[in-house]
């Protein structure tokens, strides 16, 4: 579970730390005080996104790092290479103003996408619209596999579905009418047989530009190849370097034994007379061997400009075209083979929708089965929630074949008695969405081993009686082991509390400062009091504020002694 929080430079918090425990927690404070940015930094830490307006003004970064304890050793530690603690967790996040982030988990560097996937497993956040999500009938069935734990069946029907799919497109690709049918085929064919007279070898262009480029300076390489001759070889005015090289050769010949010094440059001059040779010799033979021919390099021009137009169309190479070529036998192949093609994976696909029936079926019994055990749960969380005689029910409705499976399951309800069950939407107010939604959470809750649940606002039009009981089973889920977080205004929720704390306000040298503050005792009945009376604090409310703590504790330890969640 969550035990410490410090937060820096997130909005109008500079700086905070908040020491947690077990139990039902409270955050009150007058609105705009700044109780949903811990609730931000806390998501910031699971790896929600956070944007980097986040950062308070004029700071160069924020950053949130929390511990928790208790941490089992998931999977995903050894997947990701983070060392695991069972001591400890260490979870850090470092946001910058140029919408980096840096986020490490016990020491080690991670992704913010990583940060997420770790995240799921240790918190679970209700958000203060997210009772509304209850409006869309597609998260319905989302809430139903998530209580059912059908993730077997869910993956089965998943994998069957998408092989169905991939056929049905496969087919679809290839049944084309006969007038497209015929245009791809005169396309191909003309493809084909154009690249084919063309008759490419790999690596031709480069060949041929190479030697164009050697014709076209022909009559230069032939002149230098000429002077190089004359400059090794000499000429009837003057030696050449060769011949010069061999006068050194045999001036140093004379006394190559006199001395070691002389004998080796002896030896190197030796070396150079028969590189000279060579080099001559070689300038000779390639000038000779140098043909220069008109009609070659018009040949080559012409060449090069039918492999220009074919890379043009084709590809960047020759052996891109050679590709292109090859594609376009096997589509044509495909094409004009099709209606066999066709034939067998229709019977592919009929093999594999009765394999999606048979999945979906499955799955669908045991939604049902799931169905039946989920409405009792709900009934008997909203009857603790002062909700009594509200009815609720799953509507199942068959489909057709969808990713989600054959069935369109939907919530019904009805609020009062006699009336008849209908869509949530149509007939739930806003505090009774408050109370289903809880309802659903604490059911889903126990289903889970996210030690930690946390409730921004959950009594969002919820007073009176009913904001009793569901102060009664916020507390009630935090005796049953999960650590609970909640952000309330009712005086009731935060009576129940084993810890609250207060989040203040203040402006001090024309900048504004917010405060997290663990109450005692005595700041407890201050707070209590200012949510029942608001800013006027009078005995009255104080009196009041002390009995609603009395109550609490006597409920507590009736719960406790009764062994009720």
């Amino acid at each position: 579970m969550l035990r410490t929080l410090h937060i820096e430079n997130v909005a109008v918090i500079e700086t905070a730390d908040v020491d947690f425990g077990g139990g039902l927690h409270v955050l009150t404070g007058e609105t705009g005080a700044g109780k949903s940015i811990v609730i931000d930094a806390i998501s910031a830490i699971l790896g929600e996104r956070t944007p980097r307006e986040v950062i308070r003004t004029g700071a160069a970064k924020a950053f949130v790092s929390a511990v928790f304890d208790g941490v089992p050793e998931l999977a995903w530690f050894a997947e990701n290479g983070v060392d695991y603690d069972p001591e400890a967790l260490l979870v850090q996040r470092e946001i910058f103003p140029d919408g980096k982030n840096s986020c490490r988990v016990n020491g080690r560097p991670v992704t913010v996408t990583l940060l997420r996937r770790l995240g799921l497993q240790l918190i679970n956040i209700h958000g203060q619209h997210d009772s509304q999500r209850l409006f869309d009938e597609a998260n319905h069935l989302l809430y139903l596999d998530a209580f059912a734990h059908d993730e077997a069946l869910l993956e089965a029907y998943g994998a069957a579905f998408s092989k169905a799919q991939a056929l049905r497109r496969e087919i679809d690709r290839l049944d084309m009418d006969e007038a497209e049918k015929a245009r791809l085929v005169e396309t191909l064919e003309y493809q084909i047989g154009e690249i084919e007279r063309a008759e490419l070898h790999p690596g031709e262009d480069e060949e041929l530009e190479a030697r164009r480029k050697l014709l076209q300076n022909a009559e230069k390489i032939s002149d230098a190849l000429e002077a190089a001759a004359a400059a090794l070889y000499g000429d009837e005015d003057s030696d050449g370097a060769a011949a010069l090289l061999a006068q050194a050769e045999k001036a140093l010949s004379r006394v190559k034994g006199v001395s070691d010094d002389v004998a080796a440059l002896h030896q190197k001059v030796a070396e150079l007379v028969y590189a000279a040779q060579d080099a001559a010799e070689e300038a000779r033979d390639v000038r000779d061997e140098l043909t220069y021919s008109a009609e070659e390099l018009e040949q080559i021009e012409e060449r090069l400009d039918v492999l220009h137009k074919l890379k043009r169309k084709y590809g960047a190479s020759v052996e891109d075209v050679l590709v292109f070529l090859e594609q376009a036998r096997s589509q044509l192949d495909e094409i004009e083979f099709a209606s066999d093609k066709i034939e067998r994976l229709r019977a592919q696909l009929a093999k594999q929708d009765a394999e999606v029936q048979q999945a979906g079926l499955a799955l669908r019994e045991a939604r049902k089965r799931a169905a039946v055990e989920l409405e009792k749960r709900i009934q008997t969380e909203l009857s603790q929630l002062d909700m009594p005689k509200v009815q609720f029910q799953c509507q199942f409705e068959e489909q057709k074949p969808q990713e989600t499976g054959l069935d369109l399951v939907r919530f019904l309800m009805s609020a009062n008695v006699g009336e008849a069950l209908r869509p949530m939407a149509k007939v739930a107010s806003g505090g009774e969405l408050a109370r289903i939604m809880l309802a659903m959470k604490n059911v889903l809750a126990e289903q889970d081993a996210i030690p930690t649940l946390i409730f921004d606002e959950v009594d969002a039009g919820v007073s009176g009686r009913a904001a009793q009981k569901v102060a009664e089973k916020l507390w009630a889920v935090a005796q049953a082991g999960k650590q609970v977080l909640c952000v309330t205004h009712l005086p009731q929720i935060a009576a129940m509390a084993d810890r609250q704390y207060t989040v203040e306000k203040r402006v001090e040298g024309g900048r504004t400062y917010t405060r997290v503050n663990l109450l005692d005792e005595d700041g407890r009945v201050q707070e209590l009091a200012r949510l029942v009376g608001g800013a006027a604090i009078t005995e009255t409310t104080l009196a009041g504020a002390r009995e609603l703590l009395a109550t609490a504790l006597a409920r507590k330890e009736r719960d406790l002694g009764c062994g009720q969640r």
